[in-house]
């Protein structure tokens, strides 16, 4: 599957299942599919690391949505073999000034302590990446991220490819069968103007 560049070209390869992956070398950034695809649980399944409640209960993070999208982008790529090449970068950043591509952050004080990366078409949250600064600052903003997407009654969590860090807040596999048919319904909905709006 070739790669328009055109935002509404992409948001299509993305409506479609497909994701878009560099190789580690930065460069042959192409479109990419799986048998399987791993979900963040929106439902009771949803589970987090009991070392996390203190975080939580003593609210050592603030949270906000794209309060720096580009640190969040440039977090997510800072490390020493990243799938996120510079042309998917911009690609992040056209997404993001169309009102698609969103960062939720985490932060302490005026430092951003984490985020996630992610891509909202109607009640769909596709998840690209996450990345922390300060311990805890990712893992709190995928649980704050969480709630937000049940309030607003998304549909689809998707996290791409399962990994024993996402495992540990439940994160199962399901069939491309069964991912098509949850996208689609997720499709479905009416776009999430308000996906910006925190309430809490």
């Amino acid at each position: 599957m070739g790669i328009n560049f055109d935002v509404g070209a992409i948001i299509d390869g993305y409506a479609q299942g497909y994701f878009l992956m560099s190789d580690e070398n930065g460069s042959n950034l192409g479109w990419y599919s799986s048998n399987q695809r791993a979900l963040i649980p929106l439902d009771r399944r949803f589970r987090y690391p009991k070392s996390l409640q203190r975080a939580l209960n003593q609210e050592w993070f603030r949270v906000a949505i794209d309060q720096d999208f580009p640190a969040v982008v440039e977090g997510c790529s800072d490390r020493p073999s990243t799938w996120i090449s510079p042309t998917l970068k911009k690609i992040y950043h056209d997404l993001h000034r169309a009102g698609y591509a969103h960062s939720f952050e985490t932060w302490r004080g005026d430092e951003l302590a984490g985020g996630i990366l992610g891509i909202v078409i109607n009640g769909a949250f596709i998840g690209e990446s996450m990345f922390y600064r300060i311990p805890e600052g990712s893992k709190v903003a995928m649980v704050k991220l969480v709630e937000h997407l049940r309030r607003q009654q998304f549909v689809l969590f998707d996290a791409q490819m399962n990994n024993p860090h996402l495992q540990r807040f439940g994160a199962y596999i399901i069939s491309d069968h069964a991912y098509q048919g949850l996208l689609k319904k997720a499709l479905n909905q009416e776009p999430r103007h308000d996906f910006l709006e925190l309430d809490f």
